[in-house]
């Protein structure tokens, strides 16, 4: 059954002050995903070497790599990415808006990817929310607007994943479950886990959410001692069965405040 892993990897530096894209890309092959969501990825940024950590990622894994600059400083990029070794192209990748009043504020983005996992192309959007609730709520408008999930190509089956920095008690996680459903929520599933802070999780910010179509077999956070100091966030990993593929459309509509 196919597996989908989304982590924050703090630009791959750990809580014991380590930097080791080398680090992550071992918590992640210790689960053999077969998409990988990455979110607060550097790329040839000085902080961090000038490594292109997503790249130096998909190269042990083994996988291709699609990657969106949320922000980009002169030959300096920080942003998401997915990665995959099965069939996929990338749909769509760009900014969410922010607050008009508050342009200092981290520019957000996510990017699209489409994977084929056992001949179903499976719409993936990959994606890392703003800390103020006003901004992630502008920003989970746009993803359920024409543009994301309500764009005629966004065909079931359909996740969407990453860094929400909401919890199952905010409005915009709430927005979200009107239109899919929280992987970790699955009634035949133990009870959700937090992915944030690693060493002792006690928020859960990190999603992974799934169309009518996708059948959740096992959700959890990857806890072990690796993970637990490769990056603030625990991975959430997800197995899911795929049930119907015929090329409907979720139901999704914009959502309006």
């Amino acid at each position: 059954m196919p597996r989908i892993l989304t982590y924050n990897v703090h630009r791959c530096l750990g809580t014991d002050g380590r930097l080791s894209p080398a680090r992550v890309a071992d918590v992640i092959a210790a689960y053999e995903p077969d998409v990988v969501a990455l979110q607060e990825v550097d790329v040839g940024r000085a902080r961090t070497g000038g490594i292109d950590q997503a790249h130096a990622i998909a190269q042990a894994l083994g996988m291709h790599m699609h990657f969106h600059a949320s922000l980009r400083v002169r030959q300096e990029e920080y942003g998401n990415a997915i990665l995959t070794r099965r069939p996929s192209h990338l749909v769509k990748a760009a900014a969410l808006p922010g607050l008009a009043k508050k342009p200092a504020l981290e520019p957000r983005g996510a990017l699209w990817a489409s994977v084929n996992l056992g001949g179903t192309d499976v719409q993936v959007i990959n994606t890392h929310l703003g800390l103020r609730r006003h901004e992630r709520l502008a920003q989970v408008d746009a993803l359920l607007g024409p543009h994301w999930l309500g764009h005629p190509a966004c065909r079931e089956p359909v996740i969407l994943l990453g860094d929400l920095n909401a919890s199952p008690r905010s409005r915009a996680y709430q927005r979200l479950i009107s239109h899919l459903r929280d992987a970790q929520a699955a009634p035949q599933l133990a009870r959700p886990k937090a992915t944030f802070p690693s060493r002792l999780p006690m928020l859960r910010i990190d999603h992974v959410f799934v169309s009518r179509s996708i059948h959740v077999l096992r959700a959890e956070t990857v806890r072990t001692p690796l993970a637990r100091a490769a990056s603030d966030h625990l991975p959430l990993l997800v197995e899911f069965q795929i049930i119907q593929s015929k090329g409907h459309k979720p139901s999704i509509a914009y959502a309006q405040e």
